[in-house]
Protein backbone atom coordinates (compact mmCIF):
# COMPACT_ATOMS: atom_id res chain seq x y z
CA UNK A 1 0.00 0.00 0.00
CA UNK A 2 1.66 3.27 -0.74
CA UNK A 3 1.99 5.89 1.56
CA UNK A 4 0.66 9.45 0.66
CA UNK A 5 2.93 12.12 -0.81
CA UNK A 6 2.58 14.30 2.59
CA UNK A 7 3.36 11.48 4.43
CA UNK A 8 6.46 10.59 2.55
CA UNK A 9 7.76 14.25 2.54
CA UNK A 10 7.50 14.63 6.05
CA UNK A 11 9.49 11.48 6.86
CA UNK A 12 12.16 12.40 4.57
CA UNK A 13 12.46 15.53 5.94
CA UNK A 14 12.82 14.53 9.72
CA UNK A 15 15.77 12.13 8.25
CA UNK A 16 17.47 15.14 6.91
CA UNK A 17 16.67 17.06 10.30
CA UNK A 18 17.83 14.16 12.31
CA UNK A 19 21.86 14.20 10.15
CA UNK A 20 21.86 17.63 10.07
CA UNK A 21 21.46 17.60 14.25
CA UNK A 22 24.02 14.48 14.34
CA UNK A 23 26.28 16.67 12.24
CA UNK A 24 26.38 19.29 14.51
CA UNK A 25 26.78 17.48 17.47
CA UNK A 26 29.95 15.49 16.17
CA UNK A 27 31.45 18.99 14.69
CA UNK A 28 31.00 20.42 18.28
CA UNK A 29 32.63 17.58 20.27
CA UNK A 30 35.21 17.12 17.99
CA UNK A 31 36.11 20.52 17.92
CA UNK A 32 36.37 20.79 22.28
CA UNK A 33 37.77 17.52 22.56
CA UNK A 34 41.77 17.06 22.59
CA UNK A 35 43.86 15.58 19.66
CA UNK A 36 43.78 12.38 21.51
CA UNK A 37 39.71 12.38 21.69
CA UNK A 38 37.58 9.04 20.44
CA UNK A 39 36.68 10.82 17.45
CA UNK A 40 40.34 12.45 16.29
CA UNK A 41 41.79 8.50 16.77
CA UNK A 42 38.76 7.46 14.47
CA UNK A 43 39.48 10.29 11.44
CA UNK A 44 43.33 8.78 11.51
CA UNK A 45 42.41 5.54 11.67
CA UNK A 46 40.39 5.83 8.58
CA UNK A 47 43.36 7.63 7.03
CA UNK A 48 45.53 5.18 7.28
CA UNK A 49 43.51 2.44 6.29
CA UNK A 50 43.14 4.19 2.94
CA UNK A 51 46.35 5.54 2.12
CA UNK A 52 47.66 2.50 0.16
CA UNK A 53 44.39 2.74 -2.19
CA UNK A 54 44.77 6.46 -3.00
CA UNK A 55 48.83 5.77 -3.26
CA UNK A 56 47.47 3.16 -5.53
CA UNK A 57 45.30 5.57 -7.58
CA UNK A 58 47.51 8.54 -7.86
CA UNK A 59 50.18 5.78 -9.24
CA UNK A 60 47.51 4.33 -11.71
CA UNK A 61 46.68 7.70 -12.85
CA UNK A 62 50.25 9.39 -13.44
CA UNK A 63 50.44 8.05 -17.07
CA UNK A 64 47.16 9.42 -18.04
CA UNK A 65 47.34 12.79 -16.73
CA UNK A 66 50.89 13.03 -18.30
CA UNK A 67 49.16 12.48 -21.40
CA UNK A 68 46.51 15.08 -20.45
CA UNK A 69 49.33 17.45 -19.90
CA UNK A 70 51.12 16.77 -23.27
CA UNK A 71 48.06 17.04 -25.47
CA UNK A 72 47.23 20.20 -23.84
CA UNK A 73 50.58 21.82 -25.01
CA UNK A 74 49.06 20.71 -28.54
CA UNK A 75 46.06 23.01 -28.65
CA UNK A 76 47.98 25.82 -30.71
CA UNK A 77 45.47 28.06 -31.88
CA UNK A 78 45.63 27.98 -36.02
CA UNK A 79 46.67 31.95 -35.60
CA UNK A 80 49.80 31.16 -33.60
CA UNK A 81 50.84 28.36 -36.13
CA UNK A 82 50.47 30.77 -38.81
CA UNK A 83 52.82 33.37 -36.71
CA UNK A 84 55.33 31.17 -35.91
CA UNK A 85 55.46 29.86 -39.73
CA UNK A 86 55.44 33.21 -40.87
CA UNK A 87 58.54 34.18 -38.53
CA UNK A 88 60.39 30.82 -39.42
CA UNK A 89 60.22 31.89 -43.09
CA UNK A 90 61.46 35.46 -42.47
CA UNK A 91 64.19 34.25 -40.09
CA UNK A 92 65.29 31.71 -43.09
CA UNK A 93 65.08 34.42 -45.57
CA UNK A 94 67.27 36.80 -43.44
CA UNK A 95 69.99 33.97 -43.53
CA UNK A 96 69.54 33.53 -46.75
CA UNK A 97 69.82 36.94 -47.38
CA UNK A 98 73.15 37.72 -44.99
CA UNK A 99 75.15 34.51 -47.01
CA UNK A 100 74.57 35.77 -50.62
CA UNK A 101 75.68 38.95 -49.22
CA UNK A 102 78.80 37.37 -47.74
CA UNK A 103 79.01 35.60 -50.90
CA UNK A 104 79.03 38.69 -53.15
CA UNK A 105 81.09 40.66 -50.95
CA UNK A 106 83.71 37.87 -51.05
CA UNK A 107 83.73 37.44 -55.40
CA UNK A 108 84.03 41.51 -54.90
CA UNK A 109 87.12 41.53 -53.01
CA UNK A 110 88.61 39.21 -55.32
CA UNK A 111 87.51 41.51 -58.39
CA UNK A 112 89.24 44.30 -56.92
CA UNK A 113 92.49 42.47 -56.02
CA UNK A 114 92.82 41.08 -59.28
CA UNK A 115 92.51 44.85 -60.66
CA UNK A 116 94.78 45.63 -57.80
CA UNK A 117 97.49 43.25 -58.46
CA UNK A 118 97.82 44.00 -62.15
CA UNK A 119 98.40 48.00 -61.22
CA UNK A 120 96.47 48.30 -65.04
CA UNK A 121 96.43 51.59 -65.92
CA UNK A 122 92.68 51.86 -67.56
CA UNK A 123 89.94 53.41 -65.64
CA UNK A 124 87.72 50.61 -65.03
CA UNK A 125 83.71 50.05 -63.72
CA UNK A 126 82.32 47.59 -62.38
CA UNK A 127 78.82 45.32 -63.73
CA UNK A 128 76.28 42.90 -63.12
CA UNK A 129 75.14 40.06 -65.20
CA UNK A 130 71.55 40.44 -66.11
CA UNK A 131 71.01 37.98 -68.78
CA UNK A 132 73.28 35.00 -69.89
CA UNK A 133 73.60 32.83 -73.81
CA UNK A 134 70.13 32.52 -75.03
CA UNK A 135 71.22 29.62 -77.25
CA UNK A 136 74.30 27.12 -78.28
CA UNK A 137 75.58 28.95 -80.63
CA UNK A 138 76.61 32.08 -79.21
CA UNK A 139 78.36 33.20 -76.09
CA UNK A 140 77.09 36.65 -75.41
CA UNK A 141 76.40 37.38 -71.62
CA UNK A 142 74.46 41.13 -70.69
CA UNK A 143 75.52 43.64 -68.25
CA UNK A 144 73.88 46.33 -66.58
CA UNK A 145 76.47 49.41 -67.47
CA UNK A 146 76.26 51.51 -70.87
CA UNK A 147 77.03 54.65 -72.26
CA UNK A 148 75.62 56.72 -68.98
CA UNK A 149 78.41 54.85 -67.05
CA UNK A 150 81.32 55.53 -69.81
CA UNK A 151 81.20 52.18 -71.50
CA UNK A 152 81.40 51.75 -75.26
CA UNK A 153 81.85 49.01 -77.81
CA UNK A 154 85.31 47.08 -77.77
CA UNK A 155 85.70 47.56 -74.25
CA UNK A 156 87.47 44.63 -72.35
CA UNK A 157 85.38 42.45 -69.96
CA UNK A 158 87.36 41.33 -66.78
CA UNK A 159 86.41 38.79 -64.16
CA UNK A 160 88.20 37.70 -60.88
CA UNK A 161 90.54 34.87 -62.49
CA UNK A 162 91.35 36.50 -66.45
CA UNK A 163 89.94 37.97 -69.61
CA UNK A 164 86.22 37.58 -70.59
CA UNK A 165 85.99 39.20 -73.85
CA UNK A 166 84.96 42.40 -74.97
CA UNK A 167 81.85 44.46 -75.29
CA UNK A 168 79.92 44.40 -79.07
CA UNK A 169 76.42 46.45 -78.08
CA UNK A 170 76.20 49.16 -75.80
CA UNK A 171 72.79 51.12 -74.68
CA UNK A 172 72.47 53.88 -72.00
CA UNK A 173 72.63 51.28 -69.31
CA UNK A 174 73.57 48.16 -70.49
CA UNK A 175 75.73 46.39 -72.98
CA UNK A 176 76.08 42.95 -74.25
CA UNK A 177 79.67 41.10 -74.09
CA UNK A 178 81.04 38.68 -76.42
CA UNK A 179 83.00 35.86 -74.17
CA UNK A 180 86.11 34.78 -75.62
CA UNK A 181 84.80 31.39 -75.94
CA UNK A 182 82.51 32.43 -78.47
CA UNK A 183 83.18 31.33 -82.23
CA UNK A 184 83.06 34.55 -83.49
CA UNK A 185 85.87 35.71 -81.04
CA UNK A 186 89.58 36.22 -81.61
CA UNK A 187 92.36 37.40 -79.17
CA UNK A 188 95.82 38.50 -80.00
CA UNK A 189 97.53 36.56 -77.40
CA UNK A 190 101.25 35.01 -76.54
CA UNK A 191 103.27 32.46 -75.21
CA UNK A 192 104.07 33.88 -71.61
CA UNK A 193 107.30 31.63 -71.51
CA UNK A 194 108.77 31.73 -75.04
CA UNK A 195 106.97 35.50 -76.06
CA UNK A 196 105.58 33.96 -79.01
CA UNK A 197 102.48 35.51 -80.27
CA UNK A 198 99.53 33.96 -82.24
CA UNK A 199 95.71 34.45 -81.91
CA UNK A 200 93.63 32.50 -79.07
CA UNK A 201 89.74 31.68 -80.95
CA UNK A 202 86.83 30.50 -79.55
CA UNK A 203 84.37 27.86 -81.19
CA UNK A 204 81.48 26.52 -81.74
CA UNK A 205 81.66 24.44 -78.52
CA UNK A 206 82.86 26.83 -76.54
CA UNK A 207 86.53 25.72 -76.00
CA UNK A 208 89.61 27.83 -77.14
CA UNK A 209 92.82 26.92 -79.54
CA UNK A 210 95.42 29.02 -80.18
CA UNK A 211 96.94 29.26 -83.92
CA UNK A 212 99.57 31.20 -85.95
CA UNK A 213 102.34 30.48 -83.42
CA UNK A 214 105.30 29.18 -84.72
CA UNK A 215 106.43 25.31 -85.41
CA UNK A 216 109.80 26.01 -84.37
CA UNK A 217 108.88 27.65 -80.43
CA UNK A 218 109.02 25.12 -77.70
CA UNK A 219 105.02 24.87 -76.40
CA UNK A 220 104.73 22.58 -73.53
CA UNK A 221 101.47 21.88 -71.47
CA UNK A 222 101.04 24.01 -68.37
CA UNK A 223 102.54 27.30 -70.04
CA UNK A 224 100.14 30.63 -69.73
CA UNK A 225 98.70 32.62 -72.32
CA UNK A 226 98.18 35.86 -72.29
CA UNK A 227 97.04 39.23 -74.18
CA UNK A 228 99.84 40.44 -76.61
CA UNK A 229 98.20 44.34 -76.43
CA UNK A 230 98.89 43.90 -80.82
CA UNK A 231 96.09 44.95 -81.81
CA UNK A 232 95.32 47.92 -79.63
CA UNK A 233 92.05 45.83 -78.83
CA UNK A 234 92.83 44.10 -75.50
CA UNK A 235 95.75 45.92 -72.70
CA UNK A 236 99.11 43.63 -72.81
CA UNK A 237 99.26 41.06 -70.22
CA UNK A 238 95.92 40.34 -69.39
CA UNK A 239 95.69 36.45 -68.24
CA UNK A 240 93.52 34.47 -70.65
CA UNK A 241 94.14 30.81 -70.01
CA UNK A 242 96.54 28.24 -69.92
CA UNK A 243 97.94 26.01 -72.76
CA UNK A 244 96.42 22.01 -72.16
CA UNK A 245 97.65 19.99 -75.43
CA UNK A 246 99.71 20.12 -78.43
CA UNK A 247 99.14 18.64 -81.86
CA UNK A 248 101.80 19.26 -84.41
CA UNK A 249 100.40 17.50 -87.95
CA UNK A 250 103.15 16.53 -89.89
CA UNK A 251 102.54 18.66 -92.94
CA UNK A 252 100.57 21.54 -91.29
CA UNK A 253 101.96 25.05 -90.90
CA UNK A 254 101.29 25.95 -87.22
CA UNK A 255 100.48 23.32 -84.24
CA UNK A 256 97.23 23.10 -82.66
CA UNK A 257 97.01 24.53 -79.00
CA UNK A 258 94.14 23.91 -76.83
CA UNK A 259 94.01 26.72 -74.30
CA UNK A 260 91.72 26.34 -70.94
CA UNK A 261 90.67 29.75 -70.03
CA UNK A 262 91.41 30.93 -66.62
CA UNK A 263 88.15 32.98 -66.10
CA UNK A 264 85.05 30.85 -65.43
CA UNK A 265 82.70 31.65 -68.28
CA UNK A 266 79.18 29.94 -67.30
CA UNK A 267 78.78 31.55 -64.42
CA UNK A 268 79.96 34.73 -63.58
CA UNK A 269 77.83 37.36 -61.97
CA UNK A 270 80.45 40.56 -61.46
CA UNK A 271 82.22 41.94 -63.85
CA UNK A 272 85.29 44.66 -64.54
CA UNK A 273 84.79 46.72 -67.56
CA UNK A 274 88.04 48.34 -68.76
CA UNK A 275 86.18 51.66 -69.87
CA UNK A 276 89.58 53.47 -70.32
CA UNK A 277 90.56 50.93 -73.34
CA UNK A 278 90.71 52.20 -76.62
CA UNK A 279 87.12 50.78 -78.02
CA UNK A 280 87.54 49.06 -81.19
CA UNK A 281 86.26 46.07 -83.08
CA UNK A 282 87.91 42.35 -81.56
CA UNK A 283 89.92 40.11 -84.24
CA UNK A 284 87.62 38.09 -84.84
CA UNK A 285 85.18 40.72 -86.46
CA UNK A 286 82.34 42.31 -85.50
CA UNK A 287 78.51 41.56 -85.39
Amino acid sequence: MKLPQSERSVGSNGVLALLVVVSIVLMTMYAREGERGALHRMRSGVQSATAPVAAAGTWATTPLRAVGDWTNGLTVSRSEIDRLRSDNDALRKAVADLEEARLENERLKTLVGFIDARDLENESVGARVIARPTNSWEAVITIDRGTADGVDNGMPVLGPQGLLGQTVEVTEHSARVRLIADQRSGVAAMIQATRAEGVVWGSLAGSLRMDYVSRETTVVPGDLVLTSGMGGVYPKGLLIGEVTEIDTPENALFPRIAVRPSARLDGIEEVIVLVGANSAGDVGGGE
